[in-house]
């Protein structure tokens, strides 16, 4: 698979060959401009491959219509999208003919209840334009709320955690990791910390992918990715 914008010759992801089983999780890791997140926005066809293809079940995605392929995907944010209402309003988002319980039950799921239920007015708060009277981590849990509502078969992670603080972002964590059990999910990280348990780690440079394996045997390999942890954790646990 190759990808390019159409306005330039340059290839973004070139010689991708990728084979997900359903129901992995899968992490993608690299430096700034490696095409992690240009590698995402192909499965939901936010762009379309230059060559080659991308198949779900055997089916070229380009064989559906965008409504069913996106209806079947779950794409959870650095920047959450949260409009003027109120939170009941912005989970169903996610699925509007969800019941007020089922609601309930996919805030609970993303360790969102808690908080809401603290609110002034709960589930009717009005939280303002983007979400603005709520934090960073309350944003990223409603949003993850949203998903478990919409209740897809893959996820989209894209730096979901990376403008938290360390308490949220462990909250958060413990959301998405429940989020994604049993479906398959791809996850782009800038902190590695969020990616140990991913069952395959993808590598990717300007070349493609350059390695791939388990946290573990990648930083026995002492490559790219090892370079990598070691610059976030120098001096701290291995």
């Amino acid at each position: 698979m190759v990808f390019q914008y159409e306005d330039t010759q340059e290839e973004v992801l070139a010689d991708i060959n990728l084979k997900v089983d359903a129901g992995r999780y899968i992490a993608l890791v690299g430096s700034s401009g490696a095409g992690k997140s240009t590698l995402c926005s192909l499965i939901p066809r936010f762009y379309d491959v230059s060559h080659g293809v991308i198949r779900i079940d055997g089916v070229d995605i380009r064989d559906v219509t965008l409504k069913s392929l996106r209806e079947n995907i779950g794409i959870v944010q650095q920047d959450v999208y949260l409009f003027a209402g109120t939170v009941m309003d912005n989970i169903r988002y996610g699925k509007p003919d969800a019941t007020e319980a089922e609601i309930v039950a996919a805030a609970q799921n993303a360790n969102a209840h808690e908080f809401i239920m603290s609110l002034p007015e709960g589930y009717d708060t009005y939280i303002g334009q983007r979400g603005i009277k709520l934090s960073g981590g309350q944003k990223q849990r409603l949003s993850i709320a949203r998903v478990f509502l919409k209740n897809p078969p893959i996820l989209i992670f894209d730096e979901a955690t990376s403008a938290l603080d360390n308490e949220s972002e462990k909250v958060v964590q413990d959301s998405l990791e429940k989020l994604a059990k049993n479906r398959t999910t791809f996850v782009i990280a800038h902190r590695l910390s969020t990616i140990r348990n991913a069952e395959r780690i993808l590598v990717l440079t300007e070349e493609g992918i350059a390695e791939e394996g388990t946290h573990r045997e990648l930083l026995e390999k002492k490559g790219i990715y090892a370079g990598l942890y070691q610059m976030q954790f120098a001096g701290t646990e291995k």
